[in-house]
């Protein structure tokens, strides 16, 4: 398996949302774009348009990795992704999993703090065993650990289902500000996805009733 930085950015987005927003889940072209896009949990920030998250959908649905579906009521196609299912992933092996694709390299630390709104870990030593976990998977490896680079204090864990698009990070004595600032972000990002999807719903009423 090699996803592009774009298929790995649908991907991520879609394990995110289905545990992090369940009620907006799946997801709306309209909501899947602004999640991959969110400036928030994201490095590095990209800016896909609907095409090329198109263009990700389809070749995710050929790995059978994503899935579009219509449902009684629903207006438009919702895509889902089928992870779990398909690489046989528990709920913690996948927070992790969407956290490395969204994130890129990162220290088991990091990982548990930034996991913190998918599942909860007790221990650094417990996100170290479900990384060890990925790294083992009995079809192919999911997740390695990178050999600590130039400026890295630490060695960082990397996701193995495609080349990263990776930026470097900045660290400063700012970063508490910035992570504020980012959680502020990523609850008006998904204060827009709840929106997306209530505004698709509201129209797909007024069609069943008859009403302008």
């Amino acid at each position: 398996m090699d996803l592009t930085p774009n298929e790995q950015r649908v991907l991520g987005s879609l394990i995110e949302k289905q545990m992090t927003t369940p009620e907006t889940y799946p997801l709306t072209i309209n909501a899947l774009v602004t999640a991959c896009n969110q400036s928030s949990n994201r490095h590095p920030v990209m800016s896909l348009d609907e095409s090329e998250v198109l263009d990700a959908i389809a070749a995710l649905r050929d790995l059978d990795l994503v899935r579009s579906i219509k449902r009684a009521g629903d207006r438009v196609m919702k895509h889902r992704h089928d992870v779990d299912t398909v690489l046989g992933l528990s709920d913690d092996q996948a927070a992790l999993l969407a956290v490395l694709l969204l994130r890129g390299p990162q220290t088991p630390g990091e990982l548990r703090s930034r996991s913190e709104r998918y599942v909860t870990f007790d221990s650094t030593t417990a996100v170290e065993q479900v990384l060890r976990e990925l790294a083992a998977h009995e079809d192919e490896p999911l997740a390695l650990l990178r050999d600590r680079r130039p400026g890295e204090k630490e060695a960082r864990w990397v996701q193995l289902l495609g080349q990263g698009a990776e930026a470097p990070e900045i660290e400063s004595s700012a970063t508490p500000r910035r992570d504020r600032l980012a959680e502020l972000e990523e609850q008006v990002g998904e204060l827009g996805s709840t929106v997306s999807a209530l505004t698709d719903d509201l129209a797909a009423l007024k069609e069943a009733l008859g009403v302008d």
